[in-house]
């Protein structure tokens, strides 16, 4: 790997030459067990938290298919079948508490979720960026990481004597580790504990979302998850909603999640009322990014990494999801729906967050500002450095043939191309 000045260039993305560091987790997960079986994970759940009602039952076929997906990926190593499985037990342990919570406290069912924010794009898209910085707005309720990780507190826990959560603490602690193991993640998609996160963590108490894809080559998940009604899962993941508002305030949302482009409608049935913003990007610059991202993570994921073929795998995953919100798009009333060209919120953030609070009926107040000038001031782009793409030269792929395949989204939004090819 080279760095120059602020540019980061990953040159070992197919033939990774692992750290130290890397080698330590890697080998040390090599030899841990792990049994990828729904017993395994739904027992550790309950030994977790001493609870043993998830609720509902219809969970349960998605967790074997989710399950039964990742044994299928036979290039999955140590290090990323234990991922894999601590989150499987993670997600179980937060259903388990949420029901808890439920059942303990009825009166959240009553809890009203009014006139969200919601801002939906690609990955990469400038959707991480927008919603960290109107969540950066006190008056917005946000799920920031530590809290999408551990949504629902474990009985008789609360704040230590330093007044921080155990939840975020155990955050704080996980995230130090990854930026050993990780570095260059912080370039890429920097994670802290109060770093504002996606609601995809809530769909996966109920095992309804995309996310296991970004760990694991699992097509038969995807097709699974093409093939499901996501209308429950978003009801599922508006109750957890309802029990964190209920937990704290404020009680207006700021939300956000890529997987929203294929689930427009799933979405608008859950929040009717919701302030809907969609980031539009060149979808190269999407890909070349994630793509990028992901193969450095399958450094310590996998055996091997077919940098083509994840190319390939997720060529066809964005087009999944821009093809379906070419096609849901009217689906979202207009007067409730902005275009949020990525050119232009890059060109001017604050005056597109105020466009948006012009939809949502949000005055943009000076306090208000005043936040999200502090926010841009101490979050300025790039200052962990900036990742050097090479679309062609690592995955083997034309930057112009994969520009051509998405020209019905060019046709339909307007999306500036980026980059001369």
């Amino acid at each position: 790997m080279s760095d120059s000045s602020s540019d980061i260039r990953i040159d070992d993305l197919s033939a990774p030459v692992l750290s130290d560091t890397q080698k330590l987790a890697v080998d040390y997960m090599e030899g841990q067990s792990v049994l990828l079986e729904e017993s395994a994970v739904l027992d550790a759940a309950c030994e977790a938290t001493g609870l043993t009602d998830y609720g509902s039952d219809d969970f349960r076929p998605r967790l074997t298919a989710w399950l039964e997906a990742v044994r299928e990926d036979s290039g999955l190593n140590g290090f990323g079948r234990r991922v894999v499985f601590g989150n499987a037990v993670r997600y179980l342990s937060n259903r388990l508490l949420f029901e808890d919570l439920l059942k303990r406290n009825p009166e959240i069912a009553d809890i009203e979720i009014r006139r969200p924010i919601i801002v939906i794009g690609l990955p990469r898209s400038g959707t991480t960026h927008l919603v960290n910085l109107i969540a950066a707005d006190r008056r917005l309720r946000s799920l920031p990481y530590w809290e999408s990780c551990e949504p629902i507190p474990r009985r008789g826990e609360g704040p230590g004597a330093d007044g921080l959560d155990p939840r975020y603490l155990r955050c704080r602690k996980s995230s130090q580790q990854s930026d050993q193991v990780m570095p260059l993640l912080r370039a890429m998609h920097h994670m802290t504990p109060e770093h504002v996160h996606e609601e995809i963590e809530l769909q996966d108490l109920d095992f309804g979302s995309y996310g296991l894809e970004w760990n694991a080559r699992v097509p038969s998940w995807r097709d699974y998850y093409y093939s499901q009604d996501q209308t429950s899962t978003y009801a599922y993941m508006k109750n957890v909603l309802k029990a964190l508002q209920w937990l704290r305030g404020p009680e207006r949302w700021i939300l956000k999640s890529p997987q929203h482009l294929e689930q427009i409608g799933p979405l608008m049935q859950a929040f009717p009322d919701a302030t809907i913003a969609i980031t539009h990007r060149d979808p190269v610059s999407v890909i070349q990014s994630a793509i990028t991202m992901l193969a450095y993570g399958d450094r310590c994921r996998r055996y091997a990494i077919d940098a083509p073929a994840l190319a390939e795998y997720w060529i066809d995953r964005v087009e999944h999801l821009l093809r379906a919100c070419v096609r849901d798009r009217e689906l979202i009333p207009r007067h409730q729906s902005i275009d949020v060209a990525f050119h232009e919120f890059m060109a001017d953030d604050i005056a597109m967050v105020e466009r948006i609070y012009g939809l949502a009926e949000l005055e943009m107040s000076d306090d208000a500002r005043a936040q999200l000038a502090a926010y841009m001031q101490a979050n300025r782009r790039g200052k962990h450095g900036r990742i050097v793409y090479d679309l062609e030269g690592d995955f083997g792929v034309s930057p112009g043939e994969v520009r051509e395949r998405f020209q019905f989204y060019f046709d339909r939004f307007p999306v500036r191309k980026e980059g001369d090819a």
